[in-house]
């Protein structure tokens, strides 16, 4: 008598029929996986200034997860527009419940406290994003800097020292989680249209300094884009070199989790007021464009972003007139306030957005358990082991 054992190993996968079974339920003795904490921190390009909740960048991180995992993604978004990494950096303690509200406060640094506050247990964090440093230079600084060292050094004394501040006291306060950095893009570039929408543009948020005052229009429009492609440049570099800085520091600590950085790869045909833009710029629509022509330019274009109206009722709460005010305090209130209305203005886009998100995720993809482009099979499925025993004469 013979005995002829067949083993069969069969990979349980869904669209599988007759001899493979479904395993994704935990089995009565087995813990269900916990869900993944997602934590977003840092200013409004994380925020996701100007979109719908479900065309942010941390929201197709969030699907993207659940899809490739097979768990949950809780996030907790404490990124808001206008955040600056040291409270040092602004002399106004307005605060804002809309993230889309452009104000300082609560820093970045703030926001890891209020996150720790909502966990609890900082070890329960399984991924950070966070973005930050460019409120703390300042768009006008940056857009109206004379030289290109000016510009440099900012990006070296606002994104260096205090960015790595910033990664030591996260990486110390989620021990467990993956840690990814986002960079900048590239504001203007020379496919963005000089024409005279992009003059009012400047003429009205720009408070342009004595020396650059004197420019002509081409000069200006060339510094507008010099100055985008060394902050570009600067800010990859500057952001890059702190986290190697933050890897090194991990692996000391004998930590086996990293901190990681997106250089997001920005064409100048991305950039604000380009045909092919993934910035948010204006609504020119051939009625709005009648408008601001009969007007010789006095009515501004309204952005062309997702939540313009629910942001204006917003920044009219915040920046709303104070008792006994002065001329020169009315005067700035009503400049912040339109800023707040016009906040979008050259912050990514649905694409654009999509651009940070496929960053992030092919960073993810690197980590152990991201790798599959299906529901993980080592969390989600088990291997079945068949065993035949056939007796023949």
């Amino acid at each position: 008598m013979k005995l002829f054992l067949s083993i069969v190993f069969a990979v349980v996968l869904t669209a599988s029929g007759v001899v493979c079974q479904n395993t994704s339920s935990p089995l009565p003795n087995e813990p269900a996986a916990r869900p993944f904490n997602m934590l977003v921190l840092g200013d409004s390009v994380l925020w996701g200034e100007g979109l719908k909740t479900e065309h942010k960048s941390w929201y197709h991180v969030k699907t993207w997860i659940e899809k490739n995992t097979g768990r949950t993604v809780i996030e907790r978004i404490e990124a808001h527009a206008g955040a600056v990494i040291e409270e040092a950096a602004v002399d106004e303690k307005l605060t804002a419940t809309d993230g889309e509200v452009n104000v300082a406060l609560p820093t970045v640094s703030d926001e890891v406290d209020r996150a720790l506050r909502h966990y609890g247990d900082g070890s329960q964090v399984d991924l950070v994003l966070v973005t930050g440093c460019v409120n703390d230079i300042g768009g006008q600084n940056l857009l109206n800097a004379s030289t290109s060292d000016e510009i440099v050094h900012l990006t070296e004394a606002k994104c260096g020292a205090p960015m790595q501040s910033l990664l030591q006291k996260i990486t110390s306060s989620f021990p467990n989680a993956d840690v990814i950095v986002t960079g900048y893009y590239l504001f203007f570039s020379e496919k963005t249209r000089n024409d005279f929408v992009l003059r009012a543009l400047a003429r009205k948020f720009l408070r342009i300094n004595p020396a650059a005052a004197k420019l002509t229009d081409k000069e200006s429009f060339n510094r507008l884009i010099g100055n985008s492609q060394v902050w570009h440049q600067s800010s990859n570099k500057t952001l890059g070199a702190v986290v190697e800085k933050a890897n090194a520091e991990l692996k000391g600590r004998g930590s086996q989790k990293q901190v990681m950085f997106t250089n997001i790869q920005f064409a100048p045909e991305y950039s604000f007021g380009s045909k092919g833009t993934r910035l948010w710029g204006f609504d020119r629509s051939p009625f709005r464009m009648i408008l601001v022509l009969l007007s010789f330019g006095k009515i501004l274009l309204p952005s062309n972003d997702e939540v313009r109206g629910r942001r204006r009722t917003s920044c009219n709460e915040v920046f709303i007139r104070q008792p006994k005010e002065s001329p020169t305090q009315k005067e700035e209130r009503q400049y912040r306030r339109l800023l707040c209305r016009y906040a979008a203005l050259g912050h990514p886009n649905r694409q654009g957005a999509l651009l940070y998100s496929d960053a992030i995720t092919s960073l993810l993809k690197s980590i152990p358990g991201f790798s599959s482009s299906s529901p993980s099979l080592l969390q989600n499925k088990r291997y079945v082991l068949l065993i035949d025993y056939r007796r023949q004469n």
